[in-house]
Order: structure tokens, then C-alpha cells, then sequence
């Protein structure tokens, strides 16, 4: 069947998921922490038996340890390989601990008409299993080509965190490695786009490319050192909207113009592209 606008505010059951300090490693790694072993911010991120320096999690790892298949069961049917990733945002509550558990549940939150598409925005709450306290939200947009023109409504118009015109307050380099994506995707996605050279050239691509949600891990993580002196009890929100894909190996250049109480930024690639746009992150008082 097609997809159903009437699953908005379905709710699926609590799920747990619960992550090791070994998990929390090998996400910072699959994001770029540690390239440079001399620079002292990324070690508690990268290690956890350091002299003096108490193991962290990144903020944006939260995106690993949420599953949102169960809010897509409730829309209907549509073929996967029509979906890509929209926007994505991450609200902290409380500070990701290296390792633990939290139960969450996932609303579809919105169903919109695009005409020659239909865009999903499905919110997931997770809280901590022992005290039932917030950790942190996840709200995620996809887009999915072919399952729109039903007639309903169009959701917001308009560009979100619009970007000034004029050069940004600081520019923010990273770079990828080239085999980033097969760091990454031990988090756990392994969608083959982003490791089989074949599956690759069905969609279009010459060779793998990068997750989307490894280029908003390097973007957050390079925003945490910024603009929250390393401190991920500082990050309150990060949010944005993919715009082009990554390849491994390529240069990340975060643009930022700063906020009373953030900055709003966007990502560029090696030849000028915007891959991630309309970003805002918000950042606590020290």
C-alpha cells in the first residue's frame, strides 16, 4: 500500500539499547577523533586508561543508539532504495555517558506532501533505563521519492537557519580518511552503499561513499572543540539538513557564524559544494 499520512502520532513500544566504552571509542574514531595524536582534545574521546583524563562520549554519538524502523513500520509501504536521509537533530538533556543504557521510543511525527515525493519525520525519546530521565531526542526527516501526490499538506515552507550572506566567523577544516565509511559503518550501518564498490554503481556512484551521518559526527565533533572547549555537557542541540554526498577521503570545511547562543554553520566539500546546510547548534554557558 501506499504511504499512510494517517500514521502520524503512532508511537512505537520502548526499545533498550545499551552501549560499551568500546562503542564509544570506535565512534569517535569513526569520526575523525584521534588523526592527530598530539592534539589533546580528542583523548578523552579515543581512550579510555589515559593518565588523568576520564573517557567521554561525542554528543552526536547518540545518532548509533536509537533504531528508527520501528516508527517506519507504522507508514505504509514504499521501496527503500527511493529513501534518503533529510534533516537530522540531536537535543542533549543530560551528557551522553561513555557507556550505558537508555529506553526510547519513536513518533512519527509528521507526514508531508511534496508532490513527487513524501517527506517522514519521525522523533525518537530516549531515557535512561534506571531513572527514567531524559538523555536525548533524536528527530530525523527522510525523503522518499515516488510517494507523494495524495493531495496533503506540504509542511513548512521556507529555508530553516538560513545562512548569512557574508563570510563566516571561522572556518572549521577536517579530513576524511579514505577508508572512513568502513571505520564508520562499524557503528552500525552497514548499508553496502558505503562499502560495496558494485552496489555503489547501482545507485549511480563510483566508488562508496561516505554515511551522512559521518560527516554530521565531523562537523559536530569539530563545532564541540570550537565553540564548547571540548566539553559535550556544554553541546545542547545540533541540527541540519543533508544537501550532497561525501566521498572518503575528501576535506571538510565547516563554515560558522556565531550565535548569542550558537552559530549556525554548514559544511563544504573539496570542490566548493554545500554537502550539509542550514545548520544550527546551540551551546550551554560554561
Amino acid at each position: 500500500m501506499p504511504i499512510n499520512p494517517e500514521a502520524v502520532g503512532t508511537v512505537s513500544d520502548p526499545q533498550v539499547s545499551s552501549w560499551t566504552s568500546k562503542d564509544s571509542l570506535l565512534y569517535a574514531i569513526g569520526v575523525g577523533a584521534g588523526q592527530s595524536p598530539t592534539d589533546p582534545r580528542d583523548l578523552p574521546f579515543v581512550t579510555e586508561n589515559s593518565n588523568g583524563v576520564k573517557q567521554r562520549a561525542l554528543p552526536t554519538q547518540a545518532v548509533t543508539l536509537v533504531d528508527f524502523t520501528p516508527a517506519f513500520v507504522n507508514i505504509g509501504s514504499f521501496n527503500p532504495a527511493m529513501l534518503v536521509h533529510g534533516e537530522q537533530k540531536v537535543v542533549i538533556h543530560r551528557e551522553v555517558p561513555a557507556e550505558g543504557s537508555v529506553s526510547s521510543t519513536c513518533e512519527v511525527s509528521a507526514i508531508w506532501d511534496k508532490g513527487k515525493g513524501a517527506v517522514v519525520e519521525a522523533t525518537s525519546r530516549a531515557v535512561d533505563v534506571d531513572t527514567g530521565e531524559p538523555v536525548f531526542d533524536l528527530v530525523m526527516s527522510a525523503f522518499i521519492r515516488g510517494e507523494g501526490g495524495w493531495g496533503g499538506d506540504r509542511g513548512p515552507s521556507g529555508t530553516p537557519n538560513e545562512i548569512p550572506d557574508r563570510e563566516a566567523d571561522q572556518v572549521l577544516s577536517e579530513t576524511t580518511r579514505p577508508e572512513q565509511a568502513l571505520l564508520y559503518r562499524l557503528s552500525g550501518d552497514r548499508n553496502p552503499l558505503h562499502s560495496d564498490p558494485t552496489f555503489a554503481a547501482l545507485a549511480g556512484f563510483d566508488r562508496p561513499i561516505l554515511h551522512g551521518l559521518c560527516t554530521y559526527g565531523f562537523a559536530g565533533r569539530a563545532l564541540l572543540h570550537a565553540l564548547c572547549d571540548s566539553d559535550p555537557s556544554r553541546l545542547a542541540s545540533i541540527e541540519g539538513r543533508f544537501s550532497s554526498p561525501v566521498f572518503p577521503g575528501e576535506s571538510l570545511h565547516v563554515d560558522l557564524w556565531n550565535e548569542p547562543d550558537g552559530a549556525l554553520f554548514r559544511v563544504r566539500g573539496d570542490d566548493g559544494r554545500v554537502v550539509f546546510d542550514s545548520g544550527r547548534i546551540v551551546v550551554r554557558t560554561a
